[in-house]
């Protein structure tokens, strides 16, 4: 038995959960059962930038996101969603503008919440613009991302709790809830930037996402629904497709200079410039 698998079994003695199902993602290993007579879900994070994930569900409250019942650690015992459908579903049905109202719902219910103690800033996840120095990536698109992003990042006005990772992969369908958010990573910035995963995503077709139009329709969409600055929104994804790209370096993930993101980041570069 994995490390992983031992610290799942632990946790499941700790919170009396008995386990019926186990399911191991890229980045957190899952066990699904029953606690009390509720479905219940333990999750066991693989990395260590997911080691608060209960702290910041906490804060939340609820509001939007998955109900967190129990934590310590990189493991938390959640609220199980029924059936779980994932929001990216819909987007492959041909259902985007439908797709990207639910995101400015979601977005609108987590926000104005105050961050954990220790809570990462977006200043602090620039630093891997500093860490990229060659590569695949074409230096001066780096440069410029890096520069935008510290622009934006000096001049926000109100800052607050992100989910920092609010994808089409991040969003269920429970019955009884709606729409809720999973997985928050939790930094502190503005509302802006929480836009910047919708626009990249669902990074296995970016067919439905790397075009003009398609940016300009979801980013206005959203900024018209939740009062927020299209153009900061259109820095923010530019930037930030760049730096999910220098990330994927870093995880050992393999990019090339055709990569979803960067091809991404060129088609933003023209709207900015």
């Amino acid at each position: 038995m994995t490390p992983l698998f031992e610290q799942l079994k632990q946790r499941a003695a700790d919170w009396n959960v008995a386990i019926g199902e186990t399911r191991e993602t890229e980045g957190s290993l899952l066990g699904f059962g029953v606690s009390r007579s509720n479905p219940v879900v333990i999750k066991v994070s693989k990395y260590d930038d997911e080691s608060n994930s209960g702290e910041v569900l906490r804060a939340f409250e609820g509001a939007g996101v998955v109900k967190v019942l129990e934590f310590v650690g990189g493991s938390v015992l959640l609220e199980q969603l029924d059936p779980g459908k994932e929001l990216v579903e819909l987007v492959r049905e041909g259902r985007d503008e439908e797709a990207t109202t639910i995101f400015a719902q979601a977005i609108h219910r987590m926000a104005n919440h105050q961050p954990p103690a220790g809570c990462p800033t977006l200043f602090d996840w620039a630093r891997g613009f500093d860490r990229y120095h060659e590569g695949p990536i074409p230096l001066q698109l780096a440069q410029q991302a890096k520069e935008i992003y510290r622009r934006l990042a000096e001049s926000q006005k109100q800052t607050m709790l992100l989910h920092g990772d609010l994808h089409h992969y991040n969003v269920l369908f429970d019955t009884k809830r709606g729409w809720i958010a999973i997985d928050p990573k939790g930094v502190v910035g503005e509302l802006e930037y929480e836009l910047g995963a919708v626009i990249r995503n669902p990074v296995e077709n970016p067919e439905l996402y790397v075009s003009r139009d398609i940016v300009e329709r979801r980013l206005k969409a959203l900024a018209t629904a939740l009062h927020l600055e299209y153009e900061r929104a259109l820095g923010w994804s530019f930037a930030q497709a760049v730096l999910s790209a220098i990330w994927s370096l870093e995880d050992g993930f393999f990019v090339t200079n055709d990569h979803p993101a960067i091809q991404l980041a060129r088609e933003i570069q023209s709207m900015i410039n």
